[in-house]
């Protein structure tokens, strides 16, 4: 099995943070990626954690053509497959179980699986996958921790998402291991709520310069 990197890759370096979004509201989805692509940060990952999240897919993905638009928190081979069938062009799980890989192995949607553990990852090399979310990066040992795996598992890329902010996001992506970071501070509650999608938009434009 390999892990379409040639779908996944571009994704992941394309830009160093991909805002990870919990839409509560439907409606907000297509604004709040039209903000964040027109800031420089079209890739978004939408996570299946509020009853709105498939809509939203939906919509981005028929509305929003600049946006590539993922699914987020995938556990199982139905949601999957649910969250393929919306238009997702990218799945992102914080873990890996047989039934999901089996779930990858059929799907022409690229599989971004989580791993904490040298085992966990040695486990989801040995399946081809050699891009990996490290989920929850900062209660999980954070960037010292992941740096550490640099040598010993060369060859392994990783998105650190969990607790990455604004004022941590620069030391991840220094790491010769990190593509790009995952994080939500690009699209607060409280200006989504409010419609603020300027200041969204600035909030992307301002994470696109981490890369710098």
């Amino acid at each position: 099995m390999t892990q379409k990197t040639d779908l996944l890759l571009p994704v992941l370096k394309g830009q160093p943070v991909i805002p990870v979004l919990l839409i509560q509201n439907a409606a907000d989805a297509v604004p709040l990626a039209r903000a964040l692509a027109k800031g420089g940060l079209p890739a978004i990952e939408i996570t299946l954690r509020t009853a709105a999240a498939l809509d939203a897919i939906r919509a981005v993905a028929n509305e929003v053509p600049e946006a590539i638009v993922g699914a987020g928190t995938i556990l199982n081979a139905r949601q999957y497959e649910e969250a393929a069938n919306a238009g997702s062009r990218f799945i992102v799980s914080p873990g890996a179980t047989p039934q999901l890989l089996d779930a990858a192995r059929s799907s022409k949607v690229p599989l971004l699986p989580g791993a904490i553990t040298p085992a966990e990852i040695m486990a989801l090399r040995e399946e081809g996958y050699t891009m990996l979310k490290f989920f929850p990066a900062e209660q999980a040992g954070g960037a010292a921790f992941l740096k550490s795996l640099s040598s010993p598992l060369a060859g392994t890329l990783f998105c650190p998402t969990g607790g990455v902010s604004v004022a941590n996001a620069k030391t991840y992506l220094s790491l010769p291991n990190v593509v790009c970071v995952g994080g939500s501070w690009v699209a607060p509650e409280n200006l989504v709520k409010e419609g603020k999608w300027d200041e969204i938009t600035q909030l992307a434009a301002e994470a696109v310069k981490l890369a710098a």
